[in-house]
């Protein structure tokens, strides 16, 4: 007899929740990863960086593994129909694995679970990708927030219930997994692997942020953020998404040097929290009256937008980037947002779906959670009313326009195209259709 740990979105061997879990029992445990090809047929990019990165990442642990004399089996092909292949070959007594907070996510491991239950197989699943999940940040009665700020005050508070400290409290524990790496199963002979090419992808030449960044960074993080310019942002995004850090560990040194990045952690268990609670949010708005808007979604602006020649230098210069780097800067994020929802009236699906194709980090709960918020119709939302202005946001964050530059070399020359809206009438209509839309009278 066997168990199994299964991989997902916690690509490391240390201080893994469910690993640990496994490990601590008397089998001997096997390692699996499953490429899926429900989700990998939907890619639209066949140089796809993050595919490039997860098998990377699976290489490297391959590597560390075979110095044990341990082993990583790595299939590829529909989850249920891989895991009847395994039963087919294997006895085992428990898999385990992490949660994983999406629709498909839990529909699949709903399939796995009753394939398993039916030979009598435990699925057990445990935290490991949030601080706080679910319902343990709640209200008193029991309700999810749906604003931040008394969320975040509550999250906090429970760093230090029954009078523990920070560092101490249960739900920063760490779970050592290379204290028990000797019950993992010796190296099986053939080892069960694939490659990019038998998948249909080829190589990406992106580069991959480093999954360590300074202790100053982050002790600068609230002064610098903002500044497109300068290295001021950890970019560990694409290491949260895919698991290859603990955040745990980064939790515990945001707690220690500075509150502005903490804040940012909360955040990320904060929309986790607002999609197992309105899953809704996923297809439509957070807030139902905004679906009533009448979204102009001009093909050629969205084009413009996406290509950036919006003939908007600090939209055009965050777009350029993520094309060429798979990354945008955070605040820019939210410039290029609002500017395709309020100055365009383009539905922030559009966007959203754009940025899920594009971006290394991308992850549902976030990305989500922040074009609602820049459109106005999610949880905690800037108002509807509340409409960006590139120049302002130029001049206040990027004055000397040193990203501009870097991103659109033809900036003020005859080459550089010429704003497809004016700033004023885009905010006038804006204002006019979301009025429309809701019902409602603007100030």
């Amino acid at each position: 007899m066997t168990n199994i740990f299964w991989f997902r979105r916690d690509l490391r061997l240390q201080d893994n929740a469910g690993l640990y879990h496994a490990l601590k029992s008397e089998q001997p445990v096997k390692l699996i990863f499953i490429f899926d090809t429900e989700i990998l047929n939907k890619l639209v990019d066949k140089d796809d960086a993050r595919v490039t990165f997860i098998f990377d990442v699976l290489q490297n642990m391959k590597q560390e593994l075979h110095a044990k004399g341990k082993d990583l089996n790595i299939y590829y092909g529909n989850p249920v129909e891989v895991w009847k292949e395994i039963l087919a070959t294997h006895q085992i007594q428990t898999v385990f694995t992490n949660h994983d907070y999406e629709r498909y996510a839990i529909q699949r491991d709903d399939a796995v679970a009753s394939l398993l239950s039916q030979q009598g197989i435990p699925f057990r699943t445990y935290k490991d990708h949030v601080i706080f999940e679910k319902n343990e940040v709640v209200k008193d009665d029991g309700k999810p927030y749906t604003v931040f700020t008394p969320y975040k005050r509550k999250w906090l508070s429970k760093l230090t219930e029954n009078g523990a400290s920070v560092l101490d409290s249960y739900y920063f524990s760490s779970y050592p997994s290379e204290h028990l790496y000797e019950r993992l199963e010796d190296v099986s002979s053939p080892s069960v692997s694939v490659t990019l090419e038998a998948m249909g992808f080829e190589r990406s030449l992106k580069t991959i942020p480093e999954k360590t960044v300074s202790q100053g960074l982050i002790a600068k993080y609230d002064e610098n953020r903002n500044f497109p310019s300068i290295a001021g942002t950890t970019r560990l995004g694409i290491h949260f998404r895919f698991g290859t850090i603990s955040i745990r560990e980064k939790a515990r040194k945001a707690a220690k040097l500075n509150d502005t990045f903490l804040s940012e952690l909360i955040w990320r268990d904060f929309y986790a929290m607002i999609l197992s609670h309105f899953p809704h949010v996923a297809q439509g708005a957070f807030r139902p009256e905004y679906d009533q808007i009448q979204w102009r979604n001009d093909e050629k602006d969205f084009e413009a937008w996406c290509q950036g020649k919006t003939g908007y230098p600090i939209v055009d210069a965050g777009m350029r980037e993520l094309e060429v780097t798979g990354h945008m800067h955070n605040r820019v994020r939210m410039i290029v947002a609002s500017f395709l929802t309020k100055h365009l009236l383009i539905d922030w699906r559009w966007g959203e779906s754009w940025f899920a194709r594009h971006l290394l980090d991308f992850d549902l709960a976030s990305n989500n959670g922040g074009w609602q918020w820049a459109a106005g119709c999610g949880t905690d939302a800037a108002p509807y009313f509340r409409i960006f202005s590139p120049d302002a946001q130029t001049d206040k964050f990027d004055k000397q326009k040193v990203y501009i530059k870097r991103w659109v070399p033809e900036f003020c020359t005859a080459k550089y195209p010429k704003p497809i809206v004016d700033h004023k009438v885009a905010r006038e209509r804006c204002l006019a259709v979301y009025k429309e839309g809701l019902g409602r009278k603007v100030d």
